[in-house]
């Protein structure tokens, strides 16, 4: 890997046989953080590879890296960057960086007006968004196509989701509004100078979600501002 140069470009049919590849890391991936995502068929990967719709990272002997692909939602208003996975012996190099900025960037190419949305459970993705100038937001703020929400229903927290009534769940919402948004700069400063409170809010988050299942018990008008509105609103 060291003598390796990693290539980062929008995937294409040549792609197809990276697919299967690309699926298992996914699943694998998912049960690892014991979340889970909609999971994919190799065929639906090899789609968004044919309508220019994915990102790949590949090295320079094609050796597969990373991945991750364009989906809409609510007729094009919502775009989700999604399925983001990078190859075990590639983590924590920054490749997962790169493939945010290149599918983000290609997302605006393609729908300049969307708004561009995520939902992730860890810190470092949160600080790829904050660079890029995603913010916080509720549940609210996202798509509320049923399709997109259907596709947790893989999650093994779905039942939490579905409690909280698709208000919340361990996941953090972020959005990229391109009609009312932060710049990059400002929303990557407040993470920086903020990132030891967010890391201890989403602890506190998990066990505010999870309390009630431990304990076995059954039972907007315009975007807020302020970055930490959103953490209060369990």
């Amino acid at each position: 890997m060291e003598n390796q140069i990693i290539i980062v470009r929008i995937a294409n049919a040549d792609d197809y046989h990276y697919a299967e590849t690309i699926t298992k890391e996914m699943e694998s991936s998912a049960m690892a953080r014991g979340t889970g995502i909609a999971k994919r068929s190799p065929e639906y990967i090899q789609q968004k590879m044919e309508e220019g719709k994915a990102v790949i990272a590949v090295t320079n002997q094609n050796e597969w890296v990373g991945f991750c692909y364009i989906e809409t939602w609510s007729h094009g208003e919502y775009v989700a960057n999604s399925g983001l996975i990078v190859a075990p012996s590639f983590r924590k190099t920054g490749v997962a960086k790169a493939i945010k900025k290149r599918i983000f960037d290609l997302s605006r190419e393609k729908y300049p007006s969307s708004k561009i949305f995520g939902l992730t459970t860890g810190l470092a993705v949160m600080k790829i968004n904050s660079d890029l100038g995603y913010e916080p937001v509720t549940y609210s703020e996202l798509t509320q196509d049923e399709a997109f929400w259907a596709g947790c229903k893989n999650c093994v927290n779905y039942d939490i989701l579905m409690s909280k009534e698709r208000k919340n769940c361990f996941c953090t919402a972020m959005l990229y509004d391109p009609a009312d948004h932060y710049k990059p700069e400002e929303t990557k400063q407040f993470f920086e100078e903020n990132k030891k409170g967010f890391e201890r809010l989403l602890r506190i988050k998990k066990w505010r979600l999870l309390k009630p299942f431990l304990k076995k018990e059954n039972n907007g008008n315009g975007k807020p501002k302020s970055f930490l509105h959103y953490f209060f609103n369990l």
